[in-house]
């Protein structure tokens, strides 16, 4: 779907005041906890007053100022993107190595995000928001998402490791362990499928090294209830309605 979508806001009044930190979230400047951080660090304005007093509140019509660059509300942008390798998951990259903003700059006139990350070479689904709000809940380690991966291996994967990952395993940030894993193709015992919560660094790349195994490639086919269903690797579609909705209730794994 590449025909940008109004999405609505739910039980929203349009004039209630909301905290300042909510507002820089939907403006797409930064995530709540992030806009803590500003607010106190003085580089909030509201009229032409400095805020530096967390749990401030401001209306829709006041004139809110960031960095002395005026911001407003934006409407939501919500996109999927079928992430190909060699795309660093960044907004800017002091390397000039190529990155997934490449591949949507031109999707909307909003600023867009991306939602957590992808290693360089790992494919798959990652999506781009300017909903601060909603970024931060989908990243946020207390909020765990289910997230799926095709992993294939360097040899074949023993089914005595398969159970090993499953009753879980000791890296060196702690133990973890998947929540499900199978073989993912009949024949071919170097593909596995693992689905897993944790958002901790190549963390599946570093399960399958502690068991011996490198990593050839590896594919998110899921996050968050999200898939990748008829979108080409390196093409992007806009999120339903229905898909925000269950995004923003939280109604995914």
């Amino acid at each position: 779907m590449k025909k940008q979508i109004e999405y609505k806001e739910l039980n929203v009044d349009p004039d209630a005041p909301i905290r300042l930190n909510k507002f820089l979230a939907n403006a797409g400047v930064c995530s709540r906890r992030e806009a803590d951080e500003f607010i106190t660090a003085g580089v909030v304005s509201v009229n032409g007053t400095v805020v530096t007093e967390l749990g401030t509140k401001v209306k829709r019509t006041d004139e809110v100022k960031f960095h002395e660059q005026p911001v407003s509300i934006e409407r939501k942008v919500y996109v999927l993107l079928n992430k190909p390798k060699d795309y660093v998951t960044t907004s800017d990259d002091p390397q000039n190595r190529k990155t997934v903003m490449d591949l949507v700059k031109n999707v909307c006139r909003e600023r867009i995000y991306p939602v957590g990350r992808l290693d360089r070479n790992t494919t798959g689904v990652l999506l781009f928001t300017n909903d601060g709000e909603l970024a931060s809940k989908l990243t946020h380690p207390k909020f765990l998402k289910k997230k799926i991966y095709h992993v294939t291996t360097d040899k074949n994967v023993t089914a005595a490791d398969m159970r090993q990952i499953a009753e879980g395993i000791t890296l060196e940030d702690g133990e973890i362990r998947a929540d499900a894993i199978d073989y993912a193709s009949p024949t071919d015992k170097k593909q596995v499928g693992i689905e897993i919560h944790s958002g901790k660094n190549r963390i599946v790349r570093r399960i399958f090294e502690a068991l011996g195994y490198r990593v050839v490639k590896l594919d998110r086919v899921l996050f968050a209830g999200l898939t990748k269903k008829n979108v080409r690797r390196g093409d992007w579609r806009f999120l339903t309605e229905q898909e925000v909705n269950m995004l923003r209730m939280g109604a995914f794994e």
